[in-house]
This record gives C-alpha cells, structure tokens and sequence, in this order.
C-alpha cells in the first residue's frame, strides 16, 4: 500500500482514497488521526482488507459512482464492491452515487449510506432515509460447510437462502469481486437477479450482500 498525492479511481483494481483513523468528526482533526491520500489495490475484499489493517476507520472515495451511464463499468464495479467489502468491516464509507432512474435505491441500502445521490425522483430525500433505515447486517452472506447461507433484510422482513448447488457457490464466489455477465451461467444469473442479489451495469455483473465471517449479532435476530 502506497501513499500517493491524487485522490482518484484509476482502474478497475486500484483506487487511491482519503481515509481516517477514526470516524468522529472532532477525532478526525486531532494530530495522527488523517492517514492521508492511499493507494489499495487488488480484489475489493483485500483492499478493504489493507484499509481497515492500516487503521482505517473512515474513508472517503473520490467522485461518483455512477451507475446511470459509466465510462468504465468495470472500475464502477469494482468501487461499489470496495464500498461493499467496507461496510462488512464496519468502517464508514463517505461516497457519493448516481442510479440509474429505474434503480431501486433500496436494492444498495445494506451499503454505508453515501453522501449525496442524483438520478432519483427524490435525490434530496433518498440519503436521508437511507441513513434513518440503515443498519450493519442488513443483507450479508456467510459460507457453511457445503452451503453459502444469505440474509437480506432490504425489504423489512427476513428473506433467508441456503444455497448448496455448486454452481450457484462458483457464481457467487466470482461476482464477489466483479465479473462479466457472460462469465455465469445464464439461467444462474437470472435467478439471483430475480432474488435481487446480483447487480449489473454496462455488461458488469456483482454479488450484492457482503461477506461476513460470523453473525454480528444472535442467528435468530439475524
């Protein structure tokens, strides 16, 4: 992990984001707290990784994901997969993001609630609700001996898969980090795409929910 002086995305595996040691405002002024501009790189889940082992509590992303019409979907991909694997740490992601009109904001509310969004019948309304309804294990998926399990709470009730098909196991562990949507099996696709579990834009493909590595909180409140 490399300081750098330009906070930008510069390709589908690298980005170079401010971050915080911590994510009070006051704490954040005081000598030592500012890790400064940083350069991560490689799957989303590493880079949050290198983050969060550099003492990253709060980071800052440059621009704005944008998901109405993106020059580069892969890097897009791979940012929203970044903010993802992020909120999974806990650490508090400071974005800001632009849907697509037909975009359910709701299908990205388990996500850090971002700053500011455009494109939206609301956009004055939508970061507030989203940071009123937002909570850390809002839709997250964990690995069992044989089976990935996943809980989504986007929609208010509990919807809970168990998913033991190998080739559902293989589609998830690739759109984790961002593929195309050539690269799963179509009928695969569709079925996580109808659950709402799989995101796309400009023939990218990512896998929603986040991973954790045990329960936040008891498995029935879950």
């Amino acid at each position: 992990m490399t300081t750098v002086t330009n906070a930008t995305v510069t390709n589908a595996s690298c980005a170079r984001v401010l971050a915080w040691r911590d994510y009070d405002p006051a704490v954040r002024t005081l000598d030592g707290m500012c890790l400064g501009t940083v350069e991560v790189d490689g799957e989303p889940a590493e880079a949050a990784r290198q983050l969060w082992d550099a003492g990253a509590r709060r980071v800052e992303l440059p621009g704005t994901v944008d998901l109405a019409g993106p020059r580069d979907p892969v890097a897009t991909v791979w940012a929203l997969c970044l903010v993802r694997d992020l909120t999974a740490l806990g650490v508090v992601v400071d974005w800001r993001l632009r849907l697509d009109p037909g975009t359910d904001w709701r299908t990205l509310s388990h996500l850090q609630p971002p700053r500011a969004t455009t494109g939206t019948p609301d956009d004055t309304e939508v970061p507030g609700r989203w940071r009123h309804g937002y909570y850390l294990g809002k839709c997250l998926w964990r690995r069992g001996p044989g089976f990935v399990q996943i809980r989504d709470r986007r929609w208010g009730a509990l919807h809970r898969f168990t998913v033991d098909e190998p080739e559902y196991q293989e589609a998830i562990a690739l759109l984790s980090c961002g593929a195309p949507c050539s690269a799963v099996p179509p009928a695969v696709l569709a079925d996580l795409e109808q659950e709402r579990l799989v995101g796309s834009v400009g023939g990218q493909a990512w896998f929603l929910p986040y991973r954790v590595r045990r329960w936040a909180k008891g498995a029935i409140t879950l």
